[in-house]
């Protein structure tokens, strides 16, 4: 369970998905002059290199995040290409964020950060970067049922797991209903990733019938390489902002060229 790396895999198109919905509901969440918090379950290391062995092995960012800025799937005032410039001016142009560091060019001195990431390597990592934030290496649902409801109350929750564990896809609807019922004014938002064998449907099932009124966007794409098992991604949000499903609904249409 701790043998994922999300560098093979940094700035691929479910990575354009979930980091393009998060930075536009980090955006309109701080738009508003009141504090929050910003919670994370997986953080990963944060920041990301496109042009190291891990990215160029897969070429999975070449097909997403590169392709996307070449043929403008983010205008220029989109959040998540405000994060991008800046991240390149700070790190150079092969420079790509994680959410932690999405997540920090939005995040205020009146915000509040909570990051888990279990990995080791990955940790390490993380602590490079992710100084705004209380850093922790633990199992990221354990933090996030201990820290909530967070102080301030209003925010946003990222749970953004690697599904290497399949028991994950049953005890997720569980871990949100808690976390939910503790703190129900905050953004809580799932990503998940559309596999051919259809093992995430019963889980979006269950969140859907548990939260009616949250957000389910999916968009899908070719497979990375032959055999491979994901070909799309999806993002469930309870309490979504308001106009973000418009901004889902922008993307999906995006990814339908492909």
């Amino acid at each position: 369970m701790l043998s994922y790396q999300h560098a093979y895999h940094a700035g691929n198109l479910a990575d354009l998905q979930k980091h393009a919905l998060l930075a536009w509901m980090l955006d309109y969440l701080t738009a508003k002059p009141k504090p929050l918090s910003y919670i994370e379950t997986h953080a990963g290391r944060g920041l990301y290199d496109l042009s190291g062995p891990e990215a160029t092995k897969t070429g999975e960012a070449q097909a997403g995040i590169t392709r996307a800025l070449s043929e403008g799937w983010l205008p220029d005032d989109h959040p998540l290409r405000h994060a991008l410039d800046q991240i390149h001016r700070m790190h150079g142009p092969d420079a790509y964020p994680g959410s932690p560091l999405i997540a920090r060019y939005f995040l205020r001195p009146e915000d509040n950060a909570h990051l888990a990431e279990l990995h080791p390597t990955e940790h390490e990592a993380l602590t490079q970067v992710g100084g705004f934030a209380h850093l922790h290496r633990q199992d990221g649902f354990a933090m996030a049922q201990a820290v909530c409801p967070p102080t301030p109350r209003r925010g946003l929750l990222l749970i953004d797991p690697s599904y290497e564990v399949k028991a994950d896809y049953d005890a997720i609807p569980r871990q949100i209903g808690q976390i939910a019922r503790k703190w129900n004014v905050g953004v809580i938002a799932l990503w998940y990733p559309l596999l051919v064998d259809n093992r995430h449907a019963p889980m979006i099932r269950a969140l859907q019938q548990a939260h009616p009124d949250a957000l389910t966007s999916e968009v899908g794409f070719p497979p990375a390489r032959p055999g491979h098992g994901m070909v799309g991604s999806g993002m469930f949000v309870i309490n979504p902002p308001y106009g973000l499903q418009d901004e889902a609904r922008r993307i999906e249409k995006l990814f339908k060229r492909l």
